[in-house]
């Protein structure tokens, strides 16, 4: 038999296996190192950790930004002086004029005027109609006292069988002569009717008035109205006397306002719409009656007495 190639030597053997084996346990190997990789923050990362207070402080800016310009650009507030103040009332006055004082003065008694009517046939009174059985007298009113209290002029109602007066929204009522003051030439008179709604004018004592006052009348002339005039106060404590010379009246307030036969009775109004006098006469130029531009009142205080009303 032919020997092999490879001589044979005792590495090349293996021992033989021990009877009783060891087991060996294997060397524990170490954890391998965690590899962290390191990477550089990035503004996106920045921007979304501080982005609150980012935002306060940009809003912050931008607010000290806008005032500065607004500083910048605004011109310094000059103060207001009295031309200013004239400046601006007189370009008010001219887009948009004043309404006239007796438009006040007509609104605040327009619904306490009557229109005043009394027949008899024993005749008197003013602005006279001839008539088969009676002749009549139209008048003016003003209500007083909201319960139908009215104070007009005597010689409007003196001697009449019958009375009535007409209210504002057109009711007609039957009127009593309760009380009369002839030096005064004023009569109070009661309706036995009245609107739901009447309203008594406001009373103003004529103790202050000045010549040049403005005031307004408001009354029938004529029988036509209520009719509205405006003047001023022309004298005041003045004397007339009537033209058959009966009687005098006197402390009157004259005024030029015009007044016609059928306005007696009515009330003369200050510019707070006040009455402050009952239109009685008128001073006449010629035979036929006619506004001259010289008309009278009582002051109302005189009426106060006739009426129940307490003293100015």
């Amino acid at each position: 038999m032919r020997r092999g190639f490879y001589s044979a030597s005792p590495l090349s053997r293996r021992p033989a296996a021990a009877k009783n084996p060891v087991a060996i346990e294997p060397l524990p190997q170490a954890d391998k190192p965690t590899v962290v990789e390191s990477r550089k923050p990035t503004w996106r990362s920045r921007y979304k950790r501080h982005e609150k207070p980012i935002l306060f402080i940009a809003g912050a800016a931008l607010a000290v930004t806008l005032v500065a310009i607004h500083s910048v650009l605004t011109p310094e507030a000059r103060p207001i002086t009295q031309n200013d103040i004239d400046e601006a009332v007189a370009r008010t006055l001219e887009t948009k004029p004043l309404p006239s004082p007796a438009v006040k003065a007509y609104q605040a008694v327009r619904s306490s005027i009557v229109r005043v009517r009394a027949s008899s046939g024993e005749g008197g009174g003013e602005g006279l109609v001839a008539n088969d059985e009676a002749r009549q007298a139209t008048g003016s009113g003003v209500v007083i006292i909201d319960r139908g209290v009215i104070l007009t002029s005597l010689h409007v109602v003196a001697g009449a069988s019958r009375v009535r007066v007409q209210f504002e929204d057109g009711m007609e009522a039957e009127a009593a002569i309760v009380s009369s003051q002839p030096e005064m030439d004023l009569a109070i008179l009661q309706a036995k009717q009245v609107p739901d709604d009447l309203r008594a004018a406001t009373l103003r004592s004529a103790k202050h008035l000045t010549e040049g006052e403005h005031v307004t009348a408001v009354g029938f002339p004529f029988g036509i109205g209520p009719s509205v005039s405006h003047g001023v106060i022309s004298g005041l404590k003045r004397q007339y006397r009537a033209p058959g010379g009966e009687r005098v009246l006197s402390n009157l307030i004259q005024f030029d306002a015009a007044a016609n036969p059928g306005s007696s009775g009515g009330p003369l109004v200050n510019a707070a719409g006040e009455v402050i006098g009952i239109v009685t006469a008128i001073l006449a130029t010629s035979e036929k009656a006619g506004f001259a531009g010289i008309a009278f009142a009582v002051p109302i205080e005189m009426a106060a007495g006739a009426a129940g009303l307490p003293p100015f």
